[in-house]
């Protein structure tokens, strides 16, 4: 991850976004937001989940409008009211999720939306020279005729900025683009994201990683609560200067972490195989064991089975074969049990997609914040739900996990990505259980709930609790855990211990490679 040498020369902006405001309801996600983005330049954007970049970016894209202010593209004023607006301003957005149809090719999903007319035979030829050319120019080797369902997620990422160099973007924004990619992908990414700046184009990084604005961007603004509050040359800055601004204090540079205290074996898996639901086989006789007081991380690249497995564990999905002991109770593909029952059995999980299987973004906090134990008498008045008290206790956990803003109320649509993920996990915690599985527990949350949220585990786990984690980020498995299993095509490739243990021999092992 080191940068490139040399830095570019200041040019006119590319984009200038002056005194934006916007409003959702009695959230003000962007108050009077000035931005200024040179031509030719990377620049990072980070923040405090809930600072308001997303916004700030959904606007530049036109899937927000703003209630105030301007856009200006290369020193011309222009109305984005919607994304074709931004896609006709040379603007294109890489999302976090990519947004691909895994049964076409890449040169399908690249030209979908702009076939030149309903006579695709005479289009396509060009479209493939086209495509090879732009490949070649900024060093983005993949097939055309490839399935994007079949290739590895960095592979899928190349795709999605091919797609946007082929509609021509010129301004090209990046949505926390590491956070499914190996170490070595990542450094494949920057070196393509060098490729366009010396070529002209102009990135836009959103990132809560400190370590990549450092090591790729020319210059970083950073948000908090909405307000644009520094703008730095990355080269006159630090890692400890940034994350200051973004939550407005000084933040703890090491985690105290105690020696385990080992207990007994809370969960055992022996030889678990599962298939997903087009009967593929994703996780292939794995075995472990989790005890008390210690945490067990599992490492790998997004779609390697680690999905499946939490799922599986977790009661949202059978087995195929093998079995799952919990305290003195075993589930096999003979003898299924459903989430409801692990959960009696002292078992919670933190799913790794908050908005498909965490939470209903349609729901109020409140009622997210009693998703999956709605029939605890203790939510009821009688034959229905104490709503009153449901509030005073959703309103007590969004206090002590720092959720803002603390309205249960408020649609889960309306929280950010890590004001989300907090009032998820304080949902599981507070439940107090023998065996926590948490997926992707920081995946898109900031410095400071990265911070607090570690802590969290650690205490859990001093506590002597059994402590699964499923993460991409190798700096998360090392900081929390207490053993590694390394996860590639559905098998445990590899253990190690984290004193034993670097980011390049695990990215190896998470590529197949060793």
């Amino acid at each position: 991850m080191q940068p490139p040498a040399g830095q570019p020369p200041v040019t006119a902006p590319a984009v200038e976004m002056r005194g934006i405001d916007k409003r959702f309801g009695t959230v003000h996600a962007n108050r009077a937001v000035d931005l200024t983005v040179a031509k030719g330049h990377i620049h990072g954007l980070i923040g405090e989940n809930g600072a308001g970049k997303s916004t700030l970016m959904s606007i530049l894209y036109g899937f927000y409008t703003a209630d105030a202010g301007d856009i200006v593209i290369d020193g011309r004023k222009v109305a984005i009211a919607e994304s074709r607006d931004a896609i006709a301003a040379g603007i294109e957005m890489v999302h976090q999720h990519f947004m691909l149809v895994d049964p076409m090719t890449v040169l399908e999903n690249v030209i979908l939306g702009v076939e030149g007319g309903a006579l695709l035979r005479r289009h396509v030829p060009k479209a493939r020279a086209d495509l090879k050319r732009i490949s070649a120019e900024y060093g983005l080797d993949v097939d055309p005729d490839a399935v994007v369902g079949e290739l590895p997620v960095g592979a899928q990422q190349r795709v999605e900025i091919l797609k946007a160099l082929y509609r021509g973007a010129e301004i090209l924004i990046l949505d926390e683009p590491t956070g499914v990619l190996t170490p070595q992908e990542a450094t494949d990414l920057f070196r393509v994201l060098a490729a366009l700046r010396a070529q002209g184009k102009t990135v836009i990084l959103v990132t809560h990683k400190l370590r990549e604005i450092m090591a790729i961007t020319d210059r970083v603004s950073v948000m908090r609560a909405g307000q644009m509050v520094g703008h730095r040359h990355t080269a006159e800055t630090s890692r400890e200067e940034l994350g200051e601004l973004m939550i407005g204090r000084k933040l703890a540079t090491r985690l105290d972490k105690a020696p385990a205290k080992i207990g007994a074996v809370a969960l055992q898996v022996r030889d678990l195989s599962v298939r997903d639901a087009m009967g593929v086989q994703r996780v292939k006789d794995v075995g472990f064991s989790i005890r008390a007081g210690e945490i067990v991380g599992i490492a790998g690249v997004s779609g390697n089975g680690q999905t499946e497995l939490m799922e599986a564990l977790a009661g949202m999905r059978r087995f195929e074969a093998g079995s799952v002991t919990i305290g003195a109770t075993t589930i096999s593909a003979g003898r299924p049990a459903m989430a409801d029952e692990l959960r009696r059995l002292g078992m919670a999980h933190v799913p790794e997609d908050r908005l498909r299987t965490g939470m209903v973004p349609a729901f109020a906090a409140r009622e997210s914040a009693i998703l999956g134990y709605q029939d605890d008498p203790a939510y009821a008045r009688g034959p229905l739900l104490d709503w009153p008290g449901i509030e005073r206790y959703t309103l007590g956990l969004m206090e002590k996990y720092e959720v803002k803003p603390p309205i249960p109320r408020l649609r889960g649509s309306l929280f950010s990505g890590g004001n989300q993920q907090k009032l998820i996990m304080a949902r599981e915690m507070e439940r107090d259980p023998a065996v926590l599985l948490v997926g992707q527990p920081t995946r898109g949350v900031d410095i400071g709930g990265i911070d607090f949220i570690h802590r969290r585990l650690l205490a859990m786990r001093d506590r002597g609790k059994a402590i699964l984690l499923v993460s991409v980020e190798l700096d998360e498995i090392l900081r929390l855990s207490d053993r590694i299993l390394v996860m590639f095509d559905g098998r445990l490739v590899g253990e190690l211990l984290p004193e034993h243990a670097d980011e390049r021999q695990l990215g190896l092992l998470m590529a197949g490679a060793a």
